[in-house]
């Protein structure tokens, strides 16, 4: 299973539509999870919609949140969306074995033992989880949170019996001119993003969708994107700021 999990404050602002790329990245079989982090006062209607949006497209869930609940919203997501996508391939085989179109719609025995499957697989599933934080000019009173919340979600993909690989990217990357920085490659040795944050610097705009594509190029191992990337936004890509595309959900 795979996971995005991207944390920001705001409206993107620089490239493609982060929604268009949440929704590739679906496509991929990679789900993307979105957590904005407000802090007194209120993200904004605009900035509340495309994290709405973002996560829609991807097949993830969102949340909306202040510092204090960031860390425990990390590690709820991220299960929540081990639990859904293994439910929908439940679903799937229980649709296809006795014509049900749900677990719900099994007698109660037979649902207490899927559940009981669906609980097992949560835990024992292979799961790689890329986290994507948005490291712009305003999120830097929020870093001290955003660590705080990794170091939990790391200790928490350590308990679990399965195997579980993390990578780690911020953006916009080195002086603004990459989409994203890779600050850790997929490893198993999860410990290893506690000693990243001191090197995060915070600056620059917001480019939220093409953050997310190079996300995926990673994903894809030595893949590239950016034939899709110009089907998908009608343009080649390029790291200059412009318009942000069209939103598809």
């Amino acid at each position: 299973m795979k996971q995005i999990l991207l944390i920001t404050d705001g409206c993107s602002n620089v490239g493609e539509s982060p929604v268009l790329a949440a929704g590739y990245a679906w496509r991929e079989g990679i789900a993307v999870n979105v957590i904005g982090v407000v802090d007194e006062g209120t993200i904004g209607e605009l900035g509340s919609r495309e994290i709405a949006d973002i996560a829609k497209a991807g097949g993830g869930l969102s949340r909306i949140v202040g510092t204090p609940q960031l860390a425990q919203t990390v590690q709820m997501l991220t299960r929540k969306t081990v639990v859904q996508t293994i439910q929908q391939a439940v679903n799937k085989e229980v649709h296809k074995i006795l014509g049900e179109s749900s677990l719900t719609q099994l007698p109660p025995e037979q649902r207490s033992q899927m559940v009981s499957v669906v609980d097992e697989l949560t835990e024992t599933s292979p799961l790689r989880v890329a986290l994507l934080i948005d490291a712009s000019a305003s999120m830097k009173p929020k870093l001290a949170a955003v660590e705080d919340a990794v170091r939990d979600l790391a200790l928490s993909l350590e308990a679990r019996k399965g195997r579980s690989e993390i990578a780690v990217f911020h953006f916009p990357g080195r002086s603004g001119g990459e989409d994203a920085q890779l600050d850790l490659d997929f490893t198993g040795q999860i410990g290893q993003v506690r000693s990243l944050f001191p090197k995060l610097k915070m600056r620059g705009a917001t480019p939220t969708g093409p953050a997310i594509f190079r996300v995926i190029e990673a994903f894809k191992g030595s893949g590239s994107t950016d034939e899709p990337r110009a089907l998908l936004t009608g343009k080649e890509h390029d790291d200059r700021e412009g318009m942000i595309g069209g939103y598809v959900v």
